[in-house]
């Protein structure tokens, strides 16, 4: 198996730019990030080829997240602000080589018919998916579960996949938590093997808790093994929040490296 390791969550001990130097450190080829913004691309840009990385996945701007906004997507009044954020995004992917982006949906105002929300967001995942297209790059939407981020629009899987195939883009797909699919009350390997000719990416982090592999629920080395079974060629991102200092936290990747010869 590939793994990735997410840079916003793990290393968060140092400062952004200095996580992607420990991400080589601790034998990864393979990251991912949720928002880069903050660093000029050209920075990220450097990092990633002096530890020799890859960066797989970011999102797009998703709004003011510390006021409490979840993306941007669902909003009729805020076409502008996405367009903004759709190039924005854009930008970082092509000039980091970055394959998949993320859009975040939005969380959906008590006074906001859901109808109309998910009228909006159909439009603004389409108008983005094409934009993406033109460089060959995959738009992704993931459910994620309303105990972690209430009223965030999109939570079903089911209706995600229903909103993918109506819009009939073939770079439109799913982002695969699994710690989403555990909190939601899934068997998660029976929910993959539903959607997987849909799903692009496969995220981890143990449940409850979110934090590293081992410390949850989760049999985390037999949805490996399912997953490398089924034929899944891409990296399982590693979205988790340490539960000890990071590097302590990837003992069990360590492990699971010299056992099962996991990959980078």
């Amino acid at each position: 198996m590939k793994f990735a390791v997410n840079v916003s969550t793990v290393f968060t001990e140092t400062p952004f730019l200095a996580r992607f130097a420990k991400a080589r450190q601790h034998g990864f080829s393979l990251v991912e990030c949720q928002f880069p913004y903050a660093a000029a691309p050209e920075a990220i840009a450097c990092e990633l080829e002096a530890h020799e990385l890859s960066l797989l996945l970011i999102n797009l701007p998703a709004g003011d997240w510390e006021k409490g906004e979840r993306g941007l997507a669902i909003f009729p009044d805020r076409h502008e602000a996405f367009q903004r954020a759709l190039e924005e995004g854009l930008r970082y992917a092509v000039e980091l080589g970055v394959p998949h982006l993320h859009c975040m949906a939005g969380v959906v105002p008590k006074e906001m018919a859901r109808e109309q929300a998910k009228e909006t967001y159909m439009r603004r995942i389409d108008e983005a998916a094409a934009a993406l297209a033109v460089h060959g790059l995959t738009l992704m939407i993931e459910p994620i579960n309303p105990f972690d981020m209430p009223g965030y629009f999109l939570t079903d899987i089911a209706e995600a996949a229903a909103i993918i195939r109506d819009l009939g883009r073939p770079n439109i797909k799913l982002q695969y938590d699994i710690y989403h699919m555990a909190r939601l009350g899934f068997d998660v390997a029976a929910m993959f093997a539903a959607y997987e000719p849909l799903i692009a990416h496969v995220q981890f982090a143990d449940a409850p808790g979110r934090h590293e592999p081992g410390t949850g629920a989760l049999p985390y080395r037999e949805m490996f093994a399912f997953l490398q079974k089924r034929g899944y060629n891409g990296a399982i991102g590693l979205e988790y929040i340490p539960s000890r200092e990071s590097s302590e936290s990837l003992g069990w990747y360590e492990e699971y490296r010299r056992q099962e010869g996991g990959g980078r």
